[in-house]
Parts: structure tokens; sequence; C-alpha cells
């Protein structure tokens, strides 16, 4: 009896009002997460939700220009509810799906996580996504020009931090730097970003974080929605397109999207027109699923298919100006680029084309008053590299790799305000290589981890944690170059214990303190154990160590969050001691000296990956200010600081590499017209974007340098333009760096690029004043 009660057909109604005003809320939003499904109120206010099995849900109340509710709720016949929400300048509160087994509070989790949702993306300027969330407390990225850039987390990055995409661990060769994260920027509805280990739910890697990416959100029972937007930036003529449509009949769901970015040559006030930086980009996908009240079933379909030029900067030594190859007759040569040339959408040799193909599966099922949820994906990324102007079509290098993720989940149903989750999840993964050269060698991989998290509420205080036993077994392939070894054939095996513990305490309606200590661990990547070739754009001929110990490391975090009408703030201090830190370090010769290695016609010094403990620790703060009576101006203060170091020197350096400089953003924001008639929720902001020096590099072996600091100046108008009730369009136009600031970011890998013997300069710029533009025209029917 108690199955059949829990997956009768209950419903929830109510209505949404203003509660100062008593006005119902058209549009405003209810949402269960957990459940993928949610509605919107009519004209009214009123919402009637159906097709609900019995259960304790958290539920998501909101409406753009008011605080949003997070409430659980327990539903077991018809219930009715009714929400008052109050108006706020600033959301105080989210609910995140990461790093926890079912959607939690924000204000209940333990650990740090920000949510920056497509609203917020939309007024931003970037060419791509990981620099769209950037200024995002404790990110930061590092780049090689406009198209690549990967996400570091508090100093951490590459295979320190794991990205998921719609539940799906993203695999495509993270350890690389030439290219990022493939995933379609224009479709994703928000981005959910986790500082601190996360090992308990997501295995090896995620020692710094998570990168969330959520893509699919289906719509509300009974509507068709969708976005035809475009975008343009001056400074390298990038254009984007994209359209998206999407419908819920009755809790049959689908959606169609696809994209298309292109951008030519980037431009700075030294370098002018920086050559090949230019790169195009086509995406799609697609999804169906059913959301009933025994769960749902949803499959997910995505491509990505990426071309870019790859940076050399060699210029001419007399006027300092970019040089491309060329094929003179069957002989490589050099010839100075042209202007028609910069302005080309298509990348010259060297290049690359990155694809990525995804299918998915993503489940629950009501079992009585628990639930179990299965996903499992496939996807299949390929790299190919092009490098031979006289045989464009060759590949140097052409990775293919195919990845099976899995995550079975058995939800216990909350009893005495207990919430448990006992969960198997990990992947098999096999690298092909296809093209002429190699880096890496064969390889194939499975991974499997079982865990048990649990959190508790007592009145005010929520406890959270669990524990996880992983195991990683590699397999690496014998590969022979001619009569020599070039991979010798191994197998290794990493098991690992890691958890979390912490806190999350309401002291009061306006403060929240967290607390959380987290062991987190990394498996050696086939690249540290196997490496046995030069590193492109170094001087570094790099051997693996198979002898490689698993990082470990045990994170600290305390937090203070503070929401009250006028003032929000939000801090956090983190230490983070890692053991076995994989590093790389120089070999010397026999004979005394360094260990030179000759490759063809170039020499580079030999290193070999070590380990040794290292530690890292920081703050970060974000304060916004919206005085009363002003409540339309806000005053935004972001502040990020990490600090990184080695237990022991390395060629006079016990820095760790890939810290990024201390950042402090300021930003005035005035938002006008919160009800106006044709123009509505208009802004207007002004940003002062901060980087100070990074006087603290890795010095190591050349490795890196000292970077000054700069400020950039941005400034940007958006809103809504309005017809009756409906959003006919909404617009954006900003710029950054208005001062068109010539500077170098110390996490660019350009900075490192060759001098410019013309001016003495050393390395390529950033890009330089950037003017855009963006529109999105939204898209509702109702199927009804």
């Amino acid at each position: 009896m108690a199955s059949s009660y829990s997956q009768s057909k209950l419903s929830l109604t109510g209505k949404i009002t203003d509660a100062k005003t008593g006005e119902p809320l058209s549009g405003a939003s209810i949402y269960f997460p957990d459940l993928r499904t949610g509605i919107a109120c009519n004209s009214e206010g009123m919402y009637v939700i159906a097709n609900i099995a019995a259960g304790k849900y958290l539920v998501e109340i909101s409406h753009l220009g008011y605080a949003s509710i997070n409430e659980t709720i327990e539903l077991g016949g018809t219930t009715q509810r009714d929400f008052k929400l109050d108006p706020s300048v600033v959301e105080s509160e989210g609910v995140t799906i990461t790093g926890v087994s079912s959607a939690t509070s924000t204000k209940r989790t333990p650990v740090p996580v920000n949510i920056i949702k497509r609203e917020d993306m939309f007024a931003n300027i970037s060419t791509n996504l990981i620099d769209n969330i950037a200024k995002t407390p404790g990110v930061a990225q590092v780049s090689t020009g406009p198209a690549i850039s990967k996400p570091f987390i508090r100093g951490l990055g590459y295979n320190r931090v794991v990205v998921v995409n719609d539940g799906i661990r993203q695999e495509g060769q993270q350890w690389g730097d030439e290219h990022g994260i493939e995933i379609d920027e224009q479709n994703v509805t928000k981005v959910e970003v986790l500082k601190g280990p996360a090992s308990l739910m997501y295995g090896s890697d995620a020692l710094a974080g998570v990168i969330n990416v959520i893509s699919v959100l289906p719509p509300t029972v009974g509507k068709i929605k969708g976005n035809i937007s475009g975008a343009y930036m001056t400074n390298n003529r990038q254009r984007n397109f994209h359209a998206d449509l999407s419908g819920n009949n009755n809790g049959f769901i689908w959606g169609l999207n696809g994209s298309y970015k292109a951008a030519a040559d980037y431009k700075n006030k030294y370098d002018g027109y920086v050559f090949n930086s230019k790169f195009n980009e086509k995406d799609f996908g697609g999804y169906i699923g059913l959301n009933k009240n025994w769960g749902y079933t949803h499959l997910y379909l995505t491509n990505y298919d990426q071309r870019l030029g790859l940076i050399e900067g060699d210029r001419d030594d007399v006027t300092g100006r970019f040089l491309k190859l060329v094929n003179n007759g069957g002989v490589e040569g050099e010839e100075i680029a042209t202007d028609a040339d910069f302005k080309s959408i298509h990348p010259f040799v060297p290049m690359q084309r990155i694809r990525h193909f995804k299918i998915a599966t993503d489940n629950s099922f009501n079992l009585g008053k628990n639930r179990l949820t299965f996903t499992l994906g496939y996807q299949q990324n390929q790299r190919q590299e092009f490098g031979n102007v006289l045989d464009p079509e060759e590949t140097a290098l052409y990775f293919k790799l195919s990845t099976v993720n899995y995550n079975l989940q058995y939800h216990f149903s909350e009893k005495k305000n207990w919430k448990t989750t006992i969960g198997i999840n990990g992947m098999e993964q096999t690298n092909s290589n296809l093209g002429e050269e190699q880096l890496i060698p064969e390889y194939s991989l499975f991974d499997i981890g079982g865990f048990v998290y649990t959190q508790k509420r007592i009145g005010k205080l929520t406890l959270s944690g669990g524990i996880r036993l992983d195991n990683r077994s590699l397999d690496s392939k014998l590969f022979m170059n001619g009569v020599d070894v070039k991979f010798a054939a191994f197998k290794k095996s990493f098991t690992n214990v890691s958890g979390s513990a912490g806190l999350g305490y309401e002291a009061s309606k306006t403060v929240t303190l967290k607390f959380n200590l987290a062991r987190g661990f990394r498996a050696p990547g086939i690249p540290e154990l196997a490496s046995n070739g030069a590193h492109e754009g170094t001087n570094r001929f790099e051997y693996g160590e198979q002898s490689l110990k698993s990082e470990t490391s045990l994170q600290a975090d305390a937090g203070i969050v503070v929401a009250t009408e006028h003032v929000s703030f939000n801090a956090n201090i983190f230490y983070n001691p890692i053991s076995n830190f994989i590093y790389y370090r120089k070999l010397g010769a026999a004979a005394g000296g360094d260990s030179l290695i000759v490759d063809g016609t170039q020499t580079f010094y030999a290193f070999r990956f070590a380990q040794a403990n290292a530690k890292l620790y920081g703050a970060e703060f974000n304060l916004d200010i919206h005085p009363h009576p002003l409540d339309w101006l806000h005053i935004e203060n972001t502040f990020s600081w990490v600090r990184g170091k080695l237990s022991r020197q390395e060629d006079g350096s016990d820095n760790l590499p890939f810290i990024p400089a201390t950042r402090l953003i300021n930003e005035v924001k005035v938002e006008l017209l919160k009800k106006g008639k044709t123009f509505q929720n208009v802004f207007i902001k002004a940003e002062a974007d901060n980087t100070f020096a990074q006087n603290d590099p890795f010095t190591g072996y050349n490795t890196e340098t000292a970077t000054p600091g700069y400020t950039l100046f941005n400034a940007g108008i958006g809103g809504e333009i309005k017809n009756k009730t409906k959003t006919v369009c909404s617009i954006f136009i900003g710029v950054n760096n208005i001062a068109d600031i010539a500077y170098q970011n110390h996490l660019s890998r350009l900075k490192y690029g060759p001098e410019n013997l013309a001016t003495g300069r050393v390395g390529v710029f950033n890009p330089g004043r950037n003017f855009s533009v963006k529109l999105n025209i939204p898209l509702e029917f109702s199927n009804k």
C-alpha cells in the first residue's frame, strides 16, 4: 500500500504574491530541482503542479526582482501552499546540486558555492564560457588567446578541477593547454562553482573544486519556450548566433538547440592584430524525456566542433610584424601576415580541430518514498593538430578519447531531518593515438568509487558529510618508434579514502556561518606517469615517473554570509595542504651540469615529474551595498587572493606555478524602470577591474616571471523591451578595457611567446578595447 500511495498522482496548488503590496506575481516560477520539473504562475499568480509522487521535496520559488524562497514541502495528497515574495535588489539564496546528493539551499551547504545565471552571463563581455565566469571570487583562467581558457579554482587547475555538464563529468584531455572545455557557451542556463575538494561525490581530480555547467532546463508544463540570440564584438570581429526551442506537454519534454561562433584575429595597442588567434565553432544538441509521477527519464545529445589557430608569435626581426608559414613550391617558408589574413575566420597552419560528441541518459525512479537515480553517458573527444604547411591535412597529433560515465545513487526518504544517500560512480576510458606524433601512450582506465553522504538538520544547524572509497586501474600500452621503445607498457592501480564533514549555522535571519573540512585526492595523470618527449612551446623534454603517488589534501574552509535588505556580504578563508604534490624538476647529467636532449634540430633541458608537499591558502569576499532609500544603486566589490608554496625550493624558488594575481573588482550599478511599460529592468554599470602585481612567480627553470599590475575600466548598459506583459527582447551594449590598456595577465601562456626584436617586448599581450552588443529574443507559446 505504501508504494502505490507514494506513486499516486498528487498536486501542489497555491498563489504567489508580492509580500508588501499583495499583488499577484504573474510568471513567478515554482521549481522542484530533484524532479527536474516546475511551472509558472498565471496572470492571477495562481499555479497547479500535478503528477508528483508523495514525499519531501525542496521547492524553489523565484521571480525576477524578488528574493527567492527555498522550502522543503511534504506532499501526501492535494496540498495548497501560498507564498509571499519580498522585493529584493540582490539574490541572497539559491539552490545548488553541486557536491551534494540532492538539491540543497546554498545557505545550508558547508562549502562555498557560487551560482552564475544566464542573465548574469548575458550582461558580460566574454569570448568563451570560462572567460565569462572568471570574475567569480576564487576563479581564474589560464588562457592561450580568446578561444582557449582553462578554469582554475583557488590556484589549482587542469586535472585538479572537474567540469560537469548536465550530470556527466566532462572528459577531453583536460591536462593539455591548447584547448578549452568543449561546451557550447551560448546554450548554458547556469553555472555552479564549488570551491574546495569534492572527491566525496566526484572521485579523483576534484581536488580544487567543480565547475558544474547546466545546459538543459526543461520549460514548465504546458509551455513551448525558446530563444533567438546574437552578439558581436569589435576587437576580433567575433559574431555569435544561437537558437533553441523546447517544450513540455503533460510531462513529455523535448528540446533542440544550435549555435555558431566565429572570430578573426584579436588586437591590442602593442601587437596590433595577433596572427592566427582566430577560431570558428559549430554546435548542436537536443533532448527528449518524460516527467511523470513515477520519476523521470531524459536522453541528451550534444555535438561540439571547433577549429582554432595556434599562436606561434614569430615576427619579422626588422618590422616586428607577425609571420605566417607558407608553401614555396614544396619548401616551407615564412611571409609577413597581411590585413586579409588578420580578418579571416579560418585558421592557418598550425591549427587544430576539437570535436566532442556526447550522449547521456539521466533517470530518477520513485521506490516507495525513496528514490533511485541513474546516469549513464558516452562521450568521444577528438583533438587533431595540423602543423605541416606542405601538407595541411596531415595530422601531427590526433587523440581519440572515448569515455563511459556511470552514476548510480539510492536516496533514502528524509526521516527525522536525516537525508542520506549511498552511491557508486566512475568511468571507463580509452585513448588512441592516430597522428604522426605521440605525446602520451595509448591507454585504458577504469574508475570506481562508492560513497555514503548524509545531512542532518537540527533547528538552525545543518550538519553534512560522508566518506568514499575509490580505485583507479590504469593500463598503459607499449609503443615502438622503429626499434626503440617510445612508451613502455605498465599497469598501475590507485586506491584512496576521501571524505568531508561540515556545518552551516543560521545564526540569525540575516547571518549564516559555515565550516567544512574535506579530504580530496587526485591520481597521477597519464602525462605525469608516461611522458617521453618535447613539450612544445617550452624548453623542456619531459619524462614521466611511474612511481608517482596520488596527491591528497585536507582543506579547511570557513565562511560567513550576511544578507540584509540593503547589504549582502559573503567571505571565505581556506587553508589547503597537499601531500605528494606533482610538479617537474630538472635532471642533472652524469658528468655534472644539466642533462640535455637533442630532438630533431632542437636542444631541450631534461625534466622528470617529481613530488613534494605543498600548501595553498587564501581568502575571497563579495560586498554588495544598495543603500536605503537608493535601492536602485549597487556598489559591489569582489576580492580574491591566493598564495601557493612548495615545501622545498626548486632551482631557487618555492612558489607554486599558475597562482593568479590578487584581484579586486569594483562595480557601480544603477537599476531603473523595474515596472516600466516599454523599457523594463534597465541597468547601467561601470567597473574597475584591478589586478595586482604578481611578484611571487615560480622562477625555477625560467618557468615564470613577475607580472606587473594593471586596472581595466569596463562599462555596460542593458535592459528589456516590453509589449504589454511580454518581453520582446533583451539587449546589452558594453565595452571592456575602455582605456585600451596594453597588459599581460599572469596566467596568459602568450606572455611567454618570442621576443619582438623590433620593440624589445617579450610575448604577446592581451586584447585591447572591445565593444560588444548582444540581443536575445525570447519565444513562448502555450501547447495546451
